[in-house]
């Protein structure tokens, strides 16, 4: 059963030593998610799972670790040699600096569909009688005027209603992405916020945005749900 979730981007220069002096850039996004991370250890929970997108779907054991080199600088996360994507390399980091080790790590296949997604979250949630999830995801990575891909007027419309979605712990209105669109956004954080949705069923969930930005021309979200029972 689902008994708390944090929603969080995965951008490299989230890490400080990647960052370098670009690093205060970040500071307050760096906060919020530590927030709602530590709020996750606080919570209990049985099992702690951080779920992420990458090539294929597929889990990792708590035992798995990754590391920044494609992103500039050599910066192993947990123990190597790196298996992790990056989704849940930035994941594992994030729960480190909080004092804790997830118990596992779930890749999502970035074109996995929303009835696969939903249906692992609901799998998920049934692991254990209180299941903890780290929801690692991207919004557009075209947002004007200046992303790493075209900038796509589409972007922050489709931005603005996943941090609606987020922020309301809306399943329904996740659900209902439309991973072609997601695709041509370069939204990377689709399908698990999916599959947070299926963890989530049909409980009554309490959601909150700490925050949605874009710095660089990609959208970064912090939320954190609560199961309402």
């Amino acid at each position: 059963m689902l008994t708390a979730a944090a929603v969080c981007p995965f951008p490299p220069l989230l890490v400080p030593e990647v960052a370098a002096g670009a690093a205060a850039e970040l500071d307050d996004l760096r906060r919020e998610c530590d927030a709602v991370v530590g709020a996750l250890k606080a919570s209990g929970a049985d099992r702690l799972v951080v779920v992420g997108p990458g090539e294929r779907t597929r889990r990792h054991g708590a035992d798995s670790g990754g590391d920044l080199a494609p992103y500039g600088v050599p910066f192993p996360i947990g123990p190597q040699p790196p298996v992790l994507p990056l989704s849940l390399a930035i994941g594992r980091w994030l729960a480190e600096r909080e004092g804790t080790v997830p118990d596992a790590y779930v890749e999502v296949a970035s074109d996995a569909e929303p009835g696969e997604c939903l249906a692992l979250g609901a799998e998920l949630a049934g692991e254990a009688s209180a299941v903890a999830l780290l929801v690692m995801g991207d919004g557009s990575a075209r947002r004007p005027p200046s992303s790493p891909g075209r900038p796509d007027d589409r972007a922050p419309a489709f931005d603005e209603e996943a941090a609606s979605a987020l922020a309301r712990a809306d399943t329904d209105a996740l659900a209902r992405i439309d991973p072609a669109l997601a695709r041509e956004l370069m939204a990377a954080g689709r399908p698990a916020w999916q599959v947070l949705a299926g963890a989530a069923g049909g409980d009554t969930v309490k959601g909150e945005l700490l925050s949605h930005q874009a710095p660089y021309g990609v959208g970064y979200f912090v939320a954190r749900w609560t199961p309402d029972r």
